[in-house]
């Protein structure tokens, strides 16, 4: 956008706006720095919008740089998935992807000059002493033993490090800072360890890798960042981050602003409880439809607008707040509300037979794809002597708020004819299997002639040409708005979060996705056909229903 007044404001603009009328940048160069170890979630989204927005706006560029600093933990499908992620919301990154990786070389040299300087030392303590040493949050650290070895020695063991000599946990290189910082981050923190992994870019080339304090500042320098954007737990490292760059010798530097993260009612956005969850099978995968995973997301139907759109919603600030589903939610069903064509599928199916419709006989139907939008044009639907309504829309008696079919009255199909009940079928367990009418054939697309007033709409499939589908009707996968803070998380996991029905759909639907990737089928919600689906077995998952069903469970 060129003009600054048409941009949504926030603190993090505000910043950049005095930075460019100062002088102090003449660009905007900013960076998002995933680490390959999962698939992204929604809260990753919110940095994403972010990130690559602001380099949008101001005209500018953004680096997707992958902080790949952990190859026990890292793989190549998280790299891929992540990049798939980012495209698919709509973003493109400048060049090609970047790695922490194609600055190890970099890194570790910044690494000796620290040792040189007298700034940094290789510590033989074990984990647990180092953590006595450390201290508290009341309490100053100690110094560690090593903390004076001299400058030779500490090259020569960082030497011996590098060349594979030690165990992993055996030593360390911690940076000489302050055991009596009011920071415990500034209190000697470890910047490289021994790590005897595979990486998944250089191999086996190394056995020593940076820690992401060391690692993230010196690859913003390198890449020319002008705003690091991160969330709030890193802002005490903020202290770390301009001490790394203050003492080596490197020319750009570059500045850490911090905004909050995502907190989502009714899930999880923590790396490691996402891992228990995939790893101990609750659900089915990183993509599982239930999962805040932007995979999951995708899976489930959400479109990258209304992704974009709930960021854009919930700002950008620094305080930390609860953000409810129910607005996440609310994206997704303004989005397929305007866009998504409409169709019919019966989720709970019994029987309707036209009895003065001749056996053989279908009349043929043209309903519009949206009842808003005539440029969605129009679908041909048959309409049979057999067909099929949801179980629900059908009582023998009912009062009058009841709008739906009932024994001795009427009701309109969808699209189609008015319908009267006469007469119900019943199985040995006393529920209604078919149901017996009549349709008055004079009112396709109008009311009956003698002015019979029908207020009741239900949609149905014609039974001779619908197709058969699974529909999986997927709901909030936590049961309590805050499961982290349960004493077990996965205990307040929602046994209701998948209900499988079997059902119908009008016929074609896996022929004619629509762009949007979705459908509104009528009455029941959005669905989406998942990625398993195939046209002997269609599978539907539902993305959200058509109104908020949460919202009575919570006043």
């Amino acid at each position: 956008m060129a003009e600054t007044e048409h941009r949504p404001t926030n603190f993090i603009r505000q910043i950049i706006d005095g930075d460019l009328a100062s002088g102090l940048h003449n660009t905007v160069k900013t960076r998002f720095p995933p680490e390959p170890n999962g698939f992204l979630h929604i809260g990753h989204a919110k940095s994403i919008c972010l990130n690559f927005g602001i380099a949008q706006d101001y005209t500018g560029t953004c680096n997707l740089r992958f902080d790949d600093t952990n190859p026990a933990k890292e793989d190549i499908s998280f790299v891929n998935a992540i990049k798939e992620d980012v495209s698919w919301l709509g973003f493109a990154w400048d060049g090609e992807e970047r790695y922490s990786s194609n600055y190890f070389d970099q890194l570790h040299g910044y690494a000796v000059e620290l040792i040189e300087k007298g700034l940094a030392y290789v510590d033989f303590s074990t984990q647990e002493e180092m953590r006595e040493m450390r201290g508290t949050l009341k309490a100053p650290g100690t110094n560690s033993p090593y903390r004076d070895t001299d400058i030779d020695t500490n090259k020569r063991e960082f030497e011996k490090m590098t060349a594979g000599e030690y165990d992993e946990g055996q030593c360390c290189l911690r940076a000489k800072i302050d055991m009596a910082s009011s920071f415990m981050c500034m209190r000697d923190p470890v910047i490289y360890r021994v790590k005897h992994a595979h990486h998944h870019q250089t191999g086996d080339k190394w056995c020593v890798y940076p820690m992401y304090d060391f690692t993230h500042c010196i690859s913003d320098a390198i890449e020319g960042i002008s705003h690091s954007l991160c969330t709030l737990e890193f802002q005490d490292n903020r202290r770390l981050y301009d001490w790394v760059i203050e003492n080596i010798s490197i020319e750009c530097t570059p500045r850490q602003y911090e905004f909050s993260r995502l907190n989502l009612e009714y899930t999880v956005l923590s790396k490691r409880r996402l891992i228990q969850l995939v790893e101990e099978n609750h659900v089915e995968g990183w993509d599982d439809p239930r999962m805040p995973t932007i995979a999951g997301l995708r899976r489930r139907g959400y479109t990258p607008g209304s992704i974009r759109e709930f960021c854009t919603r919930i700002g950008v600030t620094k305080m930390d707040n609860m953000v409810e589903m129910s607005m996440l939610e609310a994206c997704i069903r303004d989005d397929l509300n305007v866009n998504a064509p409409r169709a019919m599928a019966v989720l709970d199916p019994i029987k309707l037979v036209i009895e003065n419709l001749p056996e053989g006989e279908s009349i043929t139907i043209e309903a519009p794809n949206h009842p808003n939008d005539e440029s969605m044009g129009t679908r041909t639907l048959s309409f049979g002597r057999e067909i099929w309504i949801e179980a629900e829309d059908f009582r023998e008696s009912a009062n009058k708020k009841f709008k739906r079919l009932v024994l001795d009255k009427e009701v309109r199909l969808r699209n189609a004819f008015v319908v009267k009940a006469l007469r119900a079928e019943k199985d040995a367990n006393d529920k209604v299997t078919t149901v017996y009418c009549s349709y008055d054939p004079d009112t396709l697309g109008k009311d009956p002639a003698d002015g019979r007033k029908v207020k009741g709409v239900i949609h149905w499939v014609d039974g001779a040409t619908g197709a058969p589908a699974q529909f999986r009707l997927y709901d909030r996968l936590f049961n309590v708005p805050n499961p982290a803070a349960e004493e077990s998380f996965t205990d307040a996991i929602n046994p209701a979060s998948l209900e499988v029905k079997e059902g119908w759909v009008e016929p074609g639907l896996d022929n004619r996705i629509p762009k949007i990737g979705a459908w509104q089928f009528e009455r029941t919600g959005y669905f989406c056909l998942d990625k398993h689906s195939t046209s002997d077995a269609l599978v539907f998952n539902r993305t959200v229903g058509l109104r908020d069903t949460w919202a009575k469970i919570e006043g």
